[in-house]
Protein backbone atom coordinates (compact mmCIF):
# COMPACT_ATOMS: atom_id res chain seq x y z
CA UNK A 1 0.00 0.00 0.00
CA UNK A 2 1.46 3.24 -0.76
CA UNK A 3 -0.18 5.78 1.39
CA UNK A 4 1.01 8.83 -0.82
CA UNK A 5 -2.20 8.75 -2.48
CA UNK A 6 -4.65 8.67 -0.10
CA UNK A 7 -3.05 11.94 1.43
CA UNK A 8 -5.34 15.69 1.07
CA UNK A 9 -1.79 17.18 0.68
CA UNK A 10 -0.73 15.63 -3.03
CA UNK A 11 2.92 16.20 -2.22
CA UNK A 12 2.96 14.65 1.31
CA UNK A 13 2.79 11.57 2.59
CA UNK A 14 0.45 10.13 4.55
CA UNK A 15 1.27 7.34 7.03
CA UNK A 16 -0.82 4.65 9.81
CA UNK A 17 1.12 4.12 12.37
CA UNK A 18 -0.41 2.17 15.42
CA UNK A 19 0.84 1.06 18.77
CA UNK A 20 0.35 -2.88 20.36
CA UNK A 21 1.19 -4.09 23.64
CA UNK A 22 0.45 -7.88 22.67
CA UNK A 23 0.90 -8.99 26.03
CA UNK A 24 3.25 -12.47 23.93
CA UNK A 25 -0.02 -13.33 22.33
CA UNK A 26 -2.09 -14.59 25.53
CA UNK A 27 -6.09 -12.98 24.99
CA UNK A 28 -7.14 -12.04 28.60
CA UNK A 29 -10.42 -11.25 29.56
CA UNK A 30 -10.82 -11.44 33.48
CA UNK A 31 -8.77 -10.35 35.76
CA UNK A 32 -8.43 -13.81 37.27
CA UNK A 33 -6.53 -14.87 34.39
CA UNK A 34 -3.43 -13.39 35.67
CA UNK A 35 -3.44 -15.64 38.20
CA UNK A 36 -5.32 -18.93 36.37
CA UNK A 37 -3.63 -18.30 32.72
CA UNK A 38 0.22 -17.09 34.38
CA UNK A 39 1.57 -20.65 33.78
CA UNK A 40 1.43 -18.97 29.76
CA UNK A 41 4.03 -16.66 30.43
CA UNK A 42 6.60 -19.61 30.29
CA UNK A 43 5.21 -22.35 28.97
CA UNK A 44 4.11 -22.88 25.06
CA UNK A 45 0.12 -23.65 24.15
CA UNK A 46 -1.52 -23.97 21.02
CA UNK A 47 -4.07 -20.99 20.97
CA UNK A 48 -0.87 -18.78 21.32
CA UNK A 49 -0.24 -18.85 17.29
CA UNK A 50 -4.35 -18.80 16.56
CA UNK A 51 -3.98 -15.50 17.97
CA UNK A 52 -1.05 -14.11 16.88
CA UNK A 53 -2.36 -14.90 13.51
CA UNK A 54 -5.60 -12.51 14.71
CA UNK A 55 -2.62 -10.37 15.44
CA UNK A 56 -1.26 -10.33 12.19
CA UNK A 57 -4.46 -9.70 10.33
CA UNK A 58 -4.97 -6.99 12.20
CA UNK A 59 -2.00 -4.87 12.00
CA UNK A 60 -1.78 -5.66 8.21
CA UNK A 61 -3.59 -2.61 7.65
CA UNK A 62 -1.09 -0.05 8.71
CA UNK A 63 2.35 1.12 8.04
CA UNK A 64 4.47 0.82 10.53
CA UNK A 65 3.86 -1.18 13.71
CA UNK A 66 5.48 -0.89 17.18
CA UNK A 67 4.65 -4.06 19.27
CA UNK A 68 5.28 -4.21 22.92
CA UNK A 69 5.66 -7.57 25.39
CA UNK A 70 6.98 -9.64 22.22
CA UNK A 71 9.22 -12.79 22.44
CA UNK A 72 12.08 -12.83 20.50
CA UNK A 73 12.27 -16.64 20.57
CA UNK A 74 12.30 -18.90 23.83
CA UNK A 75 10.57 -22.02 25.74
CA UNK A 76 7.19 -20.35 26.46
CA UNK A 77 6.48 -19.46 22.33
CA UNK A 78 7.87 -22.68 21.11
CA UNK A 79 10.93 -20.54 20.15
CA UNK A 80 9.04 -18.52 17.78
CA UNK A 81 10.43 -15.23 17.28
CA UNK A 82 7.12 -13.48 17.70
CA UNK A 83 8.29 -9.84 15.66
CA UNK A 84 9.47 -11.81 12.44
CA UNK A 85 6.57 -13.97 12.43
CA UNK A 86 4.70 -11.53 12.74
CA UNK A 87 6.31 -9.32 10.01
CA UNK A 88 6.02 -12.68 7.65
CA UNK A 89 2.63 -13.64 8.32
CA UNK A 90 1.28 -9.51 7.95
CA UNK A 91 3.10 -9.64 5.82
CA UNK A 92 5.94 -6.13 6.58
CA UNK A 93 9.10 -6.40 4.52
CA UNK A 94 10.62 -5.10 7.22
CA UNK A 95 11.01 -5.32 10.92
CA UNK A 96 13.58 -4.90 14.00
CA UNK A 97 13.92 -5.91 17.15
CA UNK A 98 15.21 -5.39 20.29
CA UNK A 99 15.62 -8.11 23.05
CA UNK A 100 15.40 -6.21 26.75
CA UNK A 101 15.34 -9.09 29.39
CA UNK A 102 16.18 -13.21 28.85
CA UNK A 103 15.18 -15.57 31.28
CA UNK A 104 17.20 -18.57 30.49
CA UNK A 105 15.24 -20.62 27.90
CA UNK A 106 12.07 -19.45 29.04
CA UNK A 107 11.20 -16.53 28.13
CA UNK A 108 13.24 -13.06 25.80
CA UNK A 109 11.49 -10.06 26.65
CA UNK A 110 11.33 -7.38 23.34
CA UNK A 111 9.99 -4.81 21.35
CA UNK A 112 9.08 -4.76 17.72
CA UNK A 113 8.95 -2.44 15.03
CA UNK A 114 7.62 -3.90 11.72
CA UNK A 115 6.57 -1.74 8.58
CA UNK A 116 6.55 -0.93 4.78
CA UNK A 117 9.60 0.93 4.85
CA UNK A 118 13.38 0.14 5.25
CA UNK A 119 14.94 1.86 7.87
CA UNK A 120 18.90 3.62 7.78
CA UNK A 121 19.66 3.56 11.65
CA UNK A 122 18.38 1.46 14.27
CA UNK A 123 19.45 1.67 17.74
CA UNK A 124 18.16 -0.28 21.05
CA UNK A 125 19.23 1.92 23.98
CA UNK A 126 18.99 0.43 27.37
CA UNK A 127 16.23 2.49 29.92
CA UNK A 128 17.45 3.70 33.47
CA UNK A 129 15.86 1.88 36.55
CA UNK A 130 16.62 0.32 39.30
CA UNK A 131 15.92 -3.44 37.88
CA UNK A 132 17.30 -3.90 34.16
CA UNK A 133 15.06 -4.99 31.53
CA UNK A 134 13.43 -2.16 30.03
CA UNK A 135 14.70 -0.58 26.56
CA UNK A 136 13.84 2.04 23.83
CA UNK A 137 14.14 0.85 20.30
CA UNK A 138 15.16 4.19 17.75
CA UNK A 139 14.42 3.38 14.65
CA UNK A 140 15.18 6.06 11.50
CA UNK A 141 13.30 6.38 8.02
CA UNK A 142 13.53 8.34 5.07
CA UNK A 143 15.87 11.33 5.12
CA UNK A 144 19.20 11.00 6.24
CA UNK A 145 19.80 14.84 6.98
CA UNK A 146 16.12 15.15 8.81
CA UNK A 147 14.78 11.42 9.80
CA UNK A 148 11.77 10.49 10.56
CA UNK A 149 12.48 8.94 13.77
CA UNK A 150 10.22 6.13 16.01
CA UNK A 151 10.79 5.49 19.43
CA UNK A 152 9.39 2.31 20.70
CA UNK A 153 9.29 2.16 24.39
CA UNK A 154 7.40 0.20 27.31
CA UNK A 155 8.16 2.05 30.48
CA UNK A 156 8.68 0.95 33.71
CA UNK A 157 5.10 0.28 36.37
CA UNK A 158 6.81 2.81 38.94
CA UNK A 159 6.69 6.47 38.87
CA UNK A 160 10.11 6.72 39.91
CA UNK A 161 11.46 5.39 37.88
CA UNK A 162 9.06 6.03 34.71
CA UNK A 163 10.58 9.75 35.64
CA UNK A 164 13.77 8.93 35.02
CA UNK A 165 13.06 7.12 31.47
CA UNK A 166 11.20 9.63 30.43
CA UNK A 167 14.33 11.92 30.96
CA UNK A 168 15.84 9.52 28.78
CA UNK A 169 13.58 9.56 26.08
CA UNK A 170 13.32 13.68 26.00
CA UNK A 171 17.18 13.87 25.55
CA UNK A 172 16.59 11.32 22.72
CA UNK A 173 14.08 13.04 20.98
CA UNK A 174 15.35 16.52 21.30
CA UNK A 175 18.08 15.54 19.32
CA UNK A 176 15.60 15.66 15.90
CA UNK A 177 13.20 17.48 14.48
CA UNK A 178 10.15 14.83 13.00
CA UNK A 179 10.06 12.31 16.08
CA UNK A 180 7.39 9.74 17.33
CA UNK A 181 7.61 8.36 20.53
CA UNK A 182 4.95 5.55 20.96
CA UNK A 183 4.41 2.53 23.26
CA UNK A 184 2.66 1.28 26.52
CA UNK A 185 4.22 4.33 28.43
CA UNK A 186 2.26 2.80 31.75
CA UNK A 187 0.23 6.45 33.12
CA UNK A 188 -2.35 8.40 31.85
CA UNK A 189 -1.56 11.47 29.69
CA UNK A 190 -1.89 13.92 32.78
CA UNK A 191 0.78 11.90 34.40
CA UNK A 192 2.89 14.35 35.67
CA UNK A 193 5.87 12.49 34.30
CA UNK A 194 4.54 12.70 31.26
CA UNK A 195 3.78 16.49 31.37
CA UNK A 196 7.41 16.69 32.36
CA UNK A 197 8.14 15.04 28.98
CA UNK A 198 5.77 17.16 26.57
CA UNK A 199 7.03 20.34 28.56
CA UNK A 200 11.00 19.81 28.22
CA UNK A 201 10.23 18.72 23.98
CA UNK A 202 7.46 19.82 21.23
CA UNK A 203 6.32 16.16 21.63
CA UNK A 204 2.34 16.08 22.03
CA UNK A 205 0.31 13.32 22.88
CA UNK A 206 -1.85 12.13 20.28
CA UNK A 207 -5.72 12.33 22.09
CA UNK A 208 -7.09 9.08 21.62
CA UNK A 209 -10.28 10.33 23.90
CA UNK A 210 -10.51 6.43 25.56
CA UNK A 211 -8.92 4.61 28.20
CA UNK A 212 -6.75 1.10 27.01
CA UNK A 213 -6.15 -0.99 29.50
CA UNK A 214 -7.83 -3.71 30.67
CA UNK A 215 -8.83 -4.31 27.21
CA UNK A 216 -11.93 -6.22 28.58
CA UNK A 217 -13.09 -3.45 30.48
CA UNK A 218 -11.00 -0.17 30.09
CA UNK A 219 -10.80 1.90 32.54
CA UNK A 220 -6.91 3.34 32.74
CA UNK A 221 -5.27 5.01 29.65
CA UNK A 222 -2.15 3.60 29.68
CA UNK A 223 -0.91 3.51 25.40
CA UNK A 224 0.28 6.61 23.85
CA UNK A 225 1.32 7.71 20.73
CA UNK A 226 3.70 11.81 21.02
CA UNK A 227 4.36 13.32 17.45
CA UNK A 228 6.69 16.66 17.03
CA UNK A 229 4.71 19.90 15.55
CA UNK A 230 6.05 19.28 12.25
CA UNK A 231 4.40 15.95 11.97
CA UNK A 232 0.50 16.42 11.36
CA UNK A 233 -2.54 14.08 13.10
CA UNK A 234 -5.26 13.18 11.24
CA UNK A 235 -6.50 10.77 13.11
CA UNK A 236 -6.07 8.96 16.61
CA UNK A 237 -7.72 6.64 17.97
CA UNK A 238 -8.13 3.07 20.05
CA UNK A 239 -9.17 0.15 18.13
CA UNK A 240 -11.53 -2.36 20.04
CA UNK A 241 -9.81 -5.81 19.65
CA UNK A 242 -9.19 -8.34 22.38
CA UNK A 243 -6.29 -9.63 21.51
CA UNK A 244 -4.10 -8.93 24.57
CA UNK A 245 -5.04 -7.00 27.80
CA UNK A 246 -4.34 -3.63 26.30
CA UNK A 247 -5.96 -2.07 23.47
CA UNK A 248 -3.92 -0.72 20.25
CA UNK A 249 -3.82 2.73 19.28
CA UNK A 250 -3.08 4.14 15.68
CA UNK A 251 -3.49 7.66 13.95
CA UNK A 252 -2.58 8.82 10.65
CA UNK A 253 0.37 10.97 10.14
CA UNK A 254 0.89 13.67 7.49
CA UNK A 255 4.88 13.91 7.05
CA UNK A 256 6.51 16.93 6.01
CA UNK A 257 6.88 18.27 2.32
CA UNK A 258 10.36 16.55 1.30
CA UNK A 259 9.97 13.37 3.75
CA UNK A 260 8.87 10.14 1.71
CA UNK A 261 9.59 7.05 3.57
CA UNK A 262 9.47 5.14 0.15
CA UNK A 263 12.50 6.96 -1.03
CA UNK A 264 16.69 6.38 0.53
CA UNK A 265 15.83 2.52 0.54
CA UNK A 266 18.62 0.63 1.91
CA UNK A 267 20.04 -2.92 -0.05
CA UNK A 268 20.71 -4.23 3.07
CA UNK A 269 19.38 -4.31 6.80
CA UNK A 270 21.05 -1.68 8.91
CA UNK A 271 23.32 -2.66 11.60
CA UNK A 272 21.61 -2.47 15.19
CA UNK A 273 23.83 -0.07 17.24
CA UNK A 274 23.33 -0.59 21.25
CA UNK A 275 23.69 2.28 23.41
Amino acid sequence: MNSVLASPHPSRQLIRLLSYNIQVGITTSRYRHYLTHSWKHVLPYPERMATLRGIAHFISDFDLVGLQEIDAGSLRTGFVDQAEYLAHTAPFPHWYSQTNRRLGHFARHALGLMGRFSAHRVVAHRLPGPIPGRGALEVHFGSQQEPLVVILVHLALGRRTRRMQFEYVARLASQYRHVVVMGDLNCPPEAHELLALTQTTDLRVADHGVATYPSWRPAQSFDHILTSPTLEVRRSQAFPVNYSDHLPVGLELILPAGLNLYHEQADVLPRIVEH
